[in-house]
């Protein structure tokens, strides 16, 4: 597990990056509602955060993509419902917090449930699950 740290810091750090830097770019420049730029947000990181997993985080070249894919999407999308559903209730019950705040710590929240579900579940080998 320690092995994985790191890289899922470094990969995940990237994911999160894109989707936090997507999210404020559509909010200031386009002033889309940061609920509906958060959406968007999770589709411009999950190409970073899969291909990054399963590459350096979970060494998991040799598996199979219909295997691995479907897996992490559904990890992907369970955290994400996680994160707009935290990111919504902030937003509604915290407003006094800036939104970029409430939602980088919404993503920080996040993270843990995404690397313990993919280590587990997502980008394991047929019968170790």
């Amino acid at each position: 597990m320690r092995r994985q740290l790191l890289p899922f810091l470094l990969v995940g750090g990237s994911a999160a990056a894109t989707h936090y830097l997507t999210v404020v770019a559509l909010v200031q420049a386009l002033s889309v509602p940061p609920l509906h730029a958060n959406v968007l947000g999770f589709l411009c990181a999950f190409g970073v955060s899969y291909g990054g997993h399963r590459r350096w985080t979970f060494a998991a070249q040799d598996l199979a993509h219909q295997q691995t894919l479907p897996r992490f999407f559904i990890v992907a999308v369970t955290s994400f419902l996680l994160n707009q559903t935290l990111f919504a209730f902030m937003l509604r019950h915290v407003p006094a917090l800036p939104y970029t705040v409430s939602l980088a710590l919404v993503l920080i929240v996040v993270a843990a449930l995404t690397f313990t579900s993919a280590k587990l579940w997502a980008f394991t080998r047929r019968g170790q699950a």
